[in-house]
């Protein structure tokens, strides 16, 4: 390990030391952003090369450089090693660009990939020292509904479990003692009991019994015999009415 670090270093190392070598003194800015074909060459040399030299590396290769203590190649390591896995084998890699704003240079080098495109971009300073790495992977239109698929699915299934949840804890609340749905429960189950309850049949009036006036009635035919002169055989008495007279 400690003799990769070595190697990893000096590679490294000998790579910046050359650029710093080439550039000192070389870079001119003329205006505007532009660059003087001199340290634009230089610049375009130097990110192709690191480009080259990146991307072929192995895993364990790519560990030693990231314990290596430079700052930038740290940098650069961490940023290929967080996008090699999405884009493949190196099919080509094509000329870097340069940029020149606020005393810093940018070159974008653009690399063809067996799965995805990617863009490997290079900070420079204004001392034409390279600073950073950032690797932009350029998804294809298929990759990228891909994703968006995925996205919606993965939305989708958890809004549902959401609901799902909520409607399992909204279930239990009918098990909580005072609880709303407990006294709902209870009134429907008292008015199912009160609907299932048998109806009581009514109770028949007892029949009033006439009186019996049998005696009654032979004293009345009686005394209406004895005030005509007559006996009971010559009329019948079928009713007593009470009249009411007014009193004088």
């Amino acid at each position: 390990m400690n003799q990769m670090l070595k190697k990893a270093s000096s590679v490294f190392t000998a790579i910046v030391c050359a650029a710093s070598i080439t550039f000192s003194g070389a870079s001119l800015v003329l205006a505007d952003g532009e660059i003087d074909e001199q340290t634009k060459t230089t610049i375009e040399t130097t990110a192709e090369g690191l480009t080259n030299t990146i991307i072929p590396l192995t895993e364990d290769e790519i560990a030693a450089y990231m314990e290596s203590g430079d700052a930038f190649t740290e940098n650069a390591m961490t940023a290929w090693d967080s996008a090699r896995e999405e884009l493949g084998d190196l099919k080509k890699a094509g000329s870097a660009e340069i940029e020149y704003s606020n005393d810093e240079y940018t070159a974008t080098v653009p690399v063809e990939f067996e799965k995805e495109d990617a863009e490997f971009i290079y900070v420079f300073d204004k001392n034409l020292t390279p600073t950073s790495l950032s690797v932009d992977v350029k998804y294809s239109f298929a990759t990228t509904m891909k994703n968006a698929a995925l996205n919606t699915i993965m939305g989708l299934g958890t809004v549902f479990v959401i609901l799902i949840m909520l409607i399992f804890l909204i279930s239990l609340f009918q098990f909580i003692p005072g609880s709303g749905a407990q006294q709902e429960k209870a009134k429907k189950k008292a008015a199912e009991e009160a609907a299932s309850a048998p109806t009581p049949a009514p109770v028949a009036a007892a029949p009033v019994q006439e009186a019996d006036n049998s005696e009654l009635i032979a004293v009345i035919a009686a005394a209406i015999a004895a005030s005509e002169g007559t006996s009971t055989d010559g009329f019948v008495v079928r009713s007593i009415r009470k009249i009411n007279r007014k009193k004088r």
